[in-house]
């Protein structure tokens, strides 16, 4: 059966809710100046989005945590696959993150952030997926929320597909 792709998020729902997100943002750190750790490879799209609309002094870096594979489901295993490289030590963190799903990866890099010593750790998700939620984490900044389905699009992908798709979608079999 070939795969159904029903429209979520569009372009401009898109940027007005990145807009929302960065205004939110720089309201909440004036002043302070924020390392932004987008995870790669999903969030990479977002945060450019995202930086470029904040009004604050932003660093910009990345890790790779993979746990999905090439399956619509998390492995449960996180993996670390490239290191932060920006010294974190008495900095404001921003974590940025494509999607929120079973809340594991967040968890793992939150965990591992301690050993920095940063001054402040938040989270901002574009989207916050709530159907297989494992680990409540605390999720500062969010975009959109859903409740189920296997989205693409804008970062979010399907076994590296659809990607750089500018809408969202929700991808059905």
């Amino acid at each position: 059966m070939p795969l159904q792709m029903v429209p979520v998020l569009s372009k401009a729902d898109i940027a007005k809710k990145v807009s929302t997100l960065a205004q939110r943002i720089s309201k909440d750190y004036a002043h302070k100046e924020v390392v932004a750790v987008g995870i790669l490879k999903g969030s990479f799209i977002f945060l450019a989005d995202l930086v470029r609309e904040l009004t604050i002094p932003v660093q910009i870096d990345f890790v790779r945590l993979a746990s999905y594979g090439s399956d619509t489901a998390s492995s449960g295993k996180v993996q670390l696959t490239k290191e932060i490289e920006l010294d974190l030590r008495n900095r404001h963190v921003l974590v940025v993150e494509d999607i929120v799903d079973s809340g594991m990866t967040i968890a793992y890099l939150l965990d591992h952030l301690r050993q920095f010593h940063p001054e402040s750790v938040k989270v901002c998700a574009f989207i916050d997926k709530t159907e297989r939620r494992e680990v409540e984490i605390p999720i500062d900044y969010v975009g959109h929320v859903v409740d189920h389905g296997f989205l693409v699009g804008y970062g979010l992908d399907f076994d590296d597909k659809y990607r750089a798709l500018p809408e969202i979608f929700h991808l059905r079999q």
